[in-house]
């Protein structure tokens, strides 16, 4: 978002409000020589306590105190140099819509849906191709390229979010990345503050979030701290020699070192300097230049950052990528801000480790023997996800199948608060779940079931729904982020109406159908108690609990017809009870046994 008051091109954030804890703001004004003018500002309450002069001449880093009592309104900052015009130009505080209590964030009581915008709906082509962005192409067939799914795209189909029972929508990074190649994935950002005309503007992505919130869908927005895209406006004219890592490496046109992704580093009580260094200060990708967060101008434009779009779109959350990368004491402060000013807000961070003892490190209450507070709520739950498509692939052995995703959620001991990490079968960067289980939609229902009934946040990734896979070429980033049928005119499939799809895929749909919207009713599932059994014979059984309701997953891999004895589960208290089926239909009364004819998943609850 490009802001001229005159010589000033920039004027970041563009806007603020009054009225938070922290009544600090620090504004970054960018244009030519603006280093060498002086400061003054007209507001009779807001106080400028601090000019700041970068290495670059074309930058001013403005230090503000805005008082509790400062009602809403302009101020005008003055700039002036002895022999050039004054600039003159008002900056707006705005009247926070809403107190800290009405910025929930997302829970146990939530399923969020995961897309990736580019590849989900095209609701307004006249904005697929944009003048003077670097990749102006539209290729359908090319997995890598631009497909034209946009905002708009997502707001056409709020409905079908909504009546598939999701409360909460994820997206990938909507903010402008103007690269030459692969922009569509959005976590090369080139403007923070600016949404990618290609898939809208910032009136079309607050229409999203007014609309969603309308439904009961709270919008979660995926942020990245640690990188920008090697084409960020600031990088022609980087404003501190130390604004991004490797700085002097890249201004000589150098090769810049890479992260070595050792993201141990950040735990490992023998780790050499060396290696911690090139996990942090190294870029993620040579595309991507790496944020130097211990550069305090750095650290309070991120942070600002974040507060100005929970405040703009009203966010019930955000998602932070690739959370061990950047400096961890910077992300323990931005968090910490975040929570002070939203205490009921949600972030989950990206761990994606499969060591329970990492992903365990960063979430808040964590007794870290470092010391370490994270003020971090969730985490990614990876070490669970590998272990539930591990137990449904091994053979079922003493130390192999069901006993692999028993034990992994035995490892809840060690989280400080287990039903606040985001569970998954798949996501935007790994193999569809439907694929990690060999094309068999039976484990992909029982992998499903465990996702939205084990003490979790449950993540649904687009496309899981409708059985969308990526086979035939294993790890293609592009594929796994296929276009979602229906979403494009012309389309001879539309998943969003169920026209076209095949029979496995709308048993599929209505299987997760029926599923979310039985969990949205159920307290017992968001904040019942958990318990599970051994695993027998191939049979997994877990029951989520409270006083007066129960509801039991029967998971089975037995291709025969078997006989599930209850006698083992009697202190569940349910011998001689009415249960219902709420996928099926139907009931049975819970004694003696129950026949399990096929391979496959049962829900049972008790009546109230």
């Amino acid at each position: 978002m490009t802001t001229v008051h005159g010589q000033v091109e920039r004027i970041e954030p563009p806007n603020w409000w009054v009225g938070f804890e922290d009544n600090r703001l620090q504004l970054l004004l960018k244009g030519q020589d603006l280093g060498t003018f002086e400061v003054a500002l007209d507001h009779p309450q807001v106080q400028l306590q601090g000019v700041h002069k970068a290495d670059s001449p074309n930058y001013l880093f403005l230090d503000l105190y805005i008082p509790p009592a400062t009602p809403p309104g302009r101020m005008e900052i003055h700039l002036k140099r002895e022999g050039r015009k004054a600039i003159r130009f008002a900056y707006e505080l705005k009247e926070r819509l809403h107190d800290k209590a009405y910025y929930k964030g997302f829970s146990s009581e939530d399923v969020i849906y995961l897309i990736t915008p580019d590849r989900f709906a095209n609701g307004d082509p006249s904005n697929d191709r944009v003048a003077g962005l670097r990749e102006d192409r539209i290729d359908r067939k090319d997995d890598y390229a631009r497909h034209g799914g946009d905002i708009r795209g997502i707001i056409n189909h709020l409905d079908y979010i909504d009546d598939m029972g999701f409360t909460a929508l994820w997206s990938s990074p909507l903010l402008e990345n103007d690269m030459p190649e692969q922009s569509y994935h959005g976590y090369a950002i080139t403007d923070f503050y600016r949404v990618d005309p290609r898939f809208g503007t910032l009136e079309v992505y607050k229409e999203l979030a007014s609309k969603a919130r309308q439904k009961g869908i709270k919008l979660i927005m995926d942020q990245v701290a640690n990188h920008c895209g090697l084409h960020h406006w600031w990088m022609e004219d980087l404003p501190f020699s130390d604004w991004i890592n490797e700085q002097p490496v890249f201004e000589r046109k150098g090769r810049v070192k890479v992260s070595n992704h050792r993201r141990t580093t950040n735990q490992d009580i023998y780790a050499s300097d060396r290696d911690r260094e090139d996990m942090s200060n190294g870029w993620f990708v040579s595309a991507m230049p790496d944020l130097n967060q211990k550069n305090p101008f750095m650290a309070s434009y991120i942070t600002q950052n974040s507060i100005w779009w929970i405040e703009t779109l009203e966010l019930g959350g955000i998602r932070q990528d690739t959370y061990p990368y950047p400096d961890k004491d910077f992300m323990a402060s931005w968090a910490k801000r975040i929570m002070t000013e939203y205490p009921d807000f949600s972030i989950v961070g990206e761990e994606w480790s499969y060591n329970p003892l990492l992903v365990g490190y960063w979430q808040q209450g964590a007794e870290n023997r470092d010391g370490y507070t994270s003020y971090l709520r969730s985490a990614m739950d990876f070490p669970l996800q590998q272990a539930l498509v591990d137990a449904l692939t091994e053979t079922e052995d003493w130390d192999s199948g069901w006993i692999t995703l028993y034990e992994a959620l035995a490892n809840d001991f060690h989280y400080a608060s287990p039903h606040e990490l985001l569970m998954f079968a798949d996501n935007h960067d790994m193999d569809r779940i439907y694929t990690q289980l060999e094309e068999d939609a039976v484990l992909t229902k029982m992998a499903m079931a465990f996702v939205l009934l084990s003490p979790r946040i449950p993540q649904v990734y687009y496309g899981t729904e409708i059985l969308m896979e990526n086979t035939q070429q294993p790890d293609s980033h592009g594929l796994i982020r296929s276009d979602f049928p229906g979403g494009w005119e012309g389309d001879t499939v539309d998943a969003f109406s169920g026209a076209g799809l095949s029979e496995a895929s709308s048993d599929m749909q209505e299987f997760l159908r029926k599923i979310l919207h039985f969990r949205k009713g159920e307290p017992v599932i968001h904040m019942g108690k958990t318990k599970h059994f051994a695993p027998e014979d191939g049979i997994y059984v877990l029951f989520r609990y409270s006083e007066n309701r129960t509801v039991a997953l029967i998971m089975n891999k037995n291709e025969k017809p078997v006989q599930l004895e209850l006698s083992r589960f009697s202190e569940m208290g349910l011998d001689g009870k009415r249960m219902y089926d709420p996928i099926k239909g139907g009931e049975m009364v819970w004694e003696n046994q129950i026949p399990l004819e096929t391979k496959g998943v049962l829900l049972l609850t008790n009546y109230k």
